[in-house]
């Protein structure tokens, strides 16, 4: 199953939980919120999260105290 993930800026509160789960996936910018990064992904949500992470991702979204971690099945448009 591919994933692709992304964070809702507006929800991130910079707690920094994805980025401890998946530090290859998240990481914080410039002012200390998470963005997705994987392979240069730019928190766009189009760049395929390998299977290898697909546990960690999982957790990182269930960890996310404000529902910021989005993941899904389809790059985000």
């Amino acid at each position: 199953m591919k994933q692709y993930t992304r964070i809702e800026k507006e929800r991130c509160i910079a707690c920094g939980a994805c980025i401890a789960v998946l530090p290859a996936v998240f990481q914080p910018d410039e002012e200390g919120y998470a963005e997705a990064v994987y392979e240069g992904d730019a928190n766009r949500g189009v760049t395929r999260i390998p299977l290898d992470m697909e546990y960690d991702l999982w957790d990182a979204v269930d960890g996310c105290p404000t529902e910021a971690v989005r993941q899904s099945d389809y790059p985000f448009a």
